[in-house]
This record gives structure tokens, sequence and C-alpha cells, in this order.
């Protein structure tokens, strides 16, 4: 449904994940709070997030915070650093952040980044499309499978111990600008799947999909159009 980012603050637990999702998450998460005192609600519009990819992004923003994962406060905003890699989130009100000089829209070099470190994400055209392996978020330790009952767990499971994995995500280098998030591609190869994220350079364009890891359905029933893409397959950081 989403994939989240956890953050600590001194609000409570931030939970950051594409706007377009913050409604459909909100409404199920609330149906599992029963006896805790738990509070969900929508701050998007009292807090701003930002991004930076490394210590000198900070310090150029006048940020001084201490090296290694964590989570650390400074000049009325909260700093995250995103386990393995070097980049951080930054949260704070409009105005501290403004007049730390971060805000300007750097999405698309944050979307970048992430596709070059294998890090998945879920926007509307694919929320629900996919299990939490097909998204290698096992390989990124994002599944816990000490932990006791959560909704998902059987077929999560299931899929880890007794079955095999038939689908995985591939970073993809496609040609032209004019793919898009949840797009059904075919290589030239006989692999079909569902682009996941997507950032156009220009005369090319970086992906993340999730692919079959073998030919199978036809065409109709995966619901392709067009001929095979001439896609060149781009490593991951992560072994599949």
């Amino acid at each position: 449904m989403a994939v989240i980012y956890l953050l600590p603050h001194t609000s409570g637990t931030l939970a950051v994940l594409p706007r377009e999702l913050t409604a459909l998450t909100l409404e199920r998460l609330r149906k599992f709070v029963l006896r805790a005192k738990v509070k969900i609600e929508d701050v998007s519009d009292c807090l701003q997030v930002a991004g930076c990819h490394s210590p000198a992004d900070l310090a150029a923003g006048g940020l001084d915070v201490p090296s290694g994962d964590g989570y650390f406060e400074q000049k009325g905003v909260g700093v995250a650093r995103v386990a393995g890699t070097a980049r951080s989130f930054v949260v704070g009100e409009a105005q501290p952040l403004g007049a730390l000089g971060l805000t300007e829209d750097a999405q698309q070099g944050w979307r970048l980044a992430d596709i070059h470190a294998g890090l998945p994400q879920v926007y509307a055209p694919t929320s629900g499309e996919f299990v939490a392996q097909m998204l290698n978020l096992d390989l990124l330790d994002g599944i816990s499978f000490t932990k006791g009952c959560y909704t998902g767990q059987e077929i999560i499971a299931r899929t880890q111990h007794l079955g095999r994995i038939k689908r995985r995500m591939f970073h993809l280098s496609l040609p032209g600008d004019t793919w898009s998030v949840g797009q059904p591609i075919r290589l030239t190869d006989g692999r079909h799947g569902r682009l996941t994220e997507v950032v156009s350079l220009g005369q090319r364009t970086e992906a993340l999909a999730v692919l079959a890891l073998e030919s199978g359905a036809a065409d109709a029933e995966a619901g392709i159009q067009g001929p095979p893409i001439g896609a060149v397959e781009q490593p991951l950081p992560y072994a599949l």
C-alpha cells in the first residue's frame, strides 16, 4: 500500500510518504489503533521535509550535526540520517527551513538517488500492486521476520520461506522520456513488469521496475502495448 520512512521527532514519530497516499494510509492505519493511546494525523501543512545528500549539504545550510546515523535537532529543525546512505531528511516548520535555504525543490535529484541506491517507493498507480519482496524490501532490512503478528505476515512469510519469489525490482536505463510510474513494459529478453520509479534525463530515463525473473505472460495479459523495449539493466548496490 505504501513505503514509509519513520523518523523520530519531538512531536512523536513522523511518517514520510508521497502526499498522494496520505489520506489512504491515514484511513488504513487508524483502523489498527485499538487500546494504545495513539493519535495519527496529517501534518503536511505544518511541517516541511527537505533532503540533503551529504554532510557538506547540511553544512551549506548552516547545520553542523554529528556524523553517523541517528536523529539530531539544531536551529529549530530535526535531521535524521538515512541508514546505509550519505543522505539525510531535514524536517521542520516552513520558516526555519526557508531560513536555512532548504526550500528549493530537489525532488528529481532525491528520486534519482533512490533509483541508484535501489530504494523502492510506492505511488498511487502502484499502491497495492506488489508484495514487499518484489520491491526488494527483504534485501534492505525493511521487513521483520521475527516480530509478532501483523497484517500481511502470512503471505510475506510464505513467500520468503516456502515459495519462490518470481518478481524482483531492477534498475533500468530506458530510451526517451515518455515513461510513467505504473506503466507496464516488456524487455527484449521477454521479461515483463511495471515501472515503479522514473526520472527523465532528456534523451534517456533512469527507472526502477518490478520485473518477472523469467519470460511469461503474453503482452495482452500483462497490459503491454507496443514493441519490446531495449532497456539497459544497471547494477544495484546489493545482490538480488
